[in-house]
């Protein structure tokens, strides 16, 4: 394992401290941890971070830790212990940035609010991540991605029209709220740097995905009414869809400018419509889409899926293929871009994972190992705070650590 700060990352020399579980939080460190920042893993002792049984294993060992754990140095510690308390002070004394998503007054409770902990430290960033957020009547209730995901508008709006609201099948809320949670922490951090104090960020999972779902609170303000389920097609253009091909697989169609519906339209042997009046506006055409989606549908359904996009490019109109993992694993664009990388492995020898999310030309950021065990280091911080191998060695035997 590279040891914290070797690497020049522009986050390198920031000490952060992962106090969350399960998803938005742990991967807003991994972000954080992706950049150079010495990310602290903080674990109950005989309770992991259930994300830790998630999804798949191969050989006892979680695929999805691998990468949610990636950057990270593991330690235990019991918090609900007052010497674990002490520890965690001490820990936080140290750090730039403290990552958690207990309960609203949990922290107060063991004695690590905000206002203990920013006076030994005052320049410290803590960034609580929950359900509903630190105030109002929903702030004590048990949150996840999916509750978001319901209570945002995504899952009405998401599915087909006489189908029933959809969820995704993945973590959609809790990813977007990891990437505003680095965003908000990395703005504290900024405003940090002019006036030398920290502060709270205070993020509920329900707002990010909020955010991102488009004009849907200004259209009910302005006009009552609600966006509603139109499945993979958009009521604001046409066609948008996805296309079964000739050989069984999938595209996906796009097109948002009105010079790639045209070139579409001629591409599939239907230039004449591009005249008519209702194809010059996106709204237009929505309100032709049962036509430009038979046309366009029966064009894919004559051609494999190589073919279709193979002329899409030359027509310069917009197209994908609809991708699993083994796609995205062959993909030579993807390869280009480095999105996906091999990492070495104790437990399984080598892992394959998504890569940094972007790319810096000087300070690009690296993953530097897969997540570690439960507990790995905890001797390591434990030294790295003062603790001599006898505490350390009389915290493990009372079960603190």
């Amino acid at each position: 394992m590279m040891a914290p700060g070797t690497f020049g990352g522009p986050l390198t020399g920031l000490r952060v401290v992962d106090a969350a579980t399960l998803f938005a939080g742990p991967i807003a460190a991994m972000h954080l941890g992706d950049l150079g920042a010495d990310v602290v893993k903080v674990e109950h002792p005989r309770r992991p971070d259930p994300a830790r049984g998630h999804g798949p294993a191969k050989d006892g060992h979680n695929l999805w830790w691998k990468t949610l754990g990636r950057n990270k140095r593991t330690m235990t510690l019991d918090l609900s212990q007052e010497r674990g308390q002490e520890v965690f002070r001490r820990l936080a004394g140290q750090a730039d940035v403290v990552i958690e998503n207990f309960r609203p007054d949990t922290l107060e409770r063991w004695n690590l609010g905000y206002d203990r902990l920013s006076a030994q430290n005052p320049g410290l960033i803590l960034a609580r991540v929950t359900g509903f957020g630190q105030v109002g009547p929903y702030r004590r209730r048990p949150g996840f991605g999916t509750l978001a995901e319901a209570m945002s508008g995504f899952a009405a709006m998401t599915g087909e029209p006489d189908g029933p609201p959809t969820l995704p099948p993945f973590g959609l809320a809790d990813g977007i709220t990891a990437l505003a949670t680095a965003f908000a922490v990395t703005s504290a951090l900024h405003a940090r740097s002019a006036s030398g104090v920290g502060q709270v960020v205070d993020l509920a999972i329900i707002e990010p995905m909020l955010s991102v779902l488009g004009p849907q609170i200004t259209r009910w303000d302005q006009l009552g009414t609600v966006q509603p389920r139109t499945g993979n097609r958009s009521a604001n253009n046409a066609p948008r869809n996805t296309y079964r091909t000739a050989d069984d697989r999938w595209v996906a169609v796009s097109t948002s400018s009105q010079s790639i519906a045209e070139r579409v339209m001629r591409l599939v042997g239907w230039p004449e419509v591009v005249a008519e009046p209702w194809f010059a506006t996106g709204a237009g055409r929505a309100e032709h889409v049962e036509e430009l989606d038979a046309a366009v549908g029966a064009w894919v359904a004559a051609r494999t899926r190589d073919e279709v996009v193979d002329a899409f490019e030359k027509a310069e109109a917009a197209v994908a293929p609809v991708y699993d993992a083994s796609d995205i694993a062959a993909d030579p664009q993807l390869a280009a871009l480095g999105t996906v990388l091999e990492m070495p492995d104790d437990d399984l020898g080598s892992v394959a994972m998504q890569n940094v999310v972007f790319r810096l030309s000087g300070t690009p950021g690296a993953v530097r190992w897969p997540g570690r065990a439960h507990g790995a280091d905890t001797d390591e911080v434990l030294g790295e705070l003062g603790y001599e191998a006898s505490e350390i060695a009389a915290l493990r035997a009372d079960g603190v650590v």
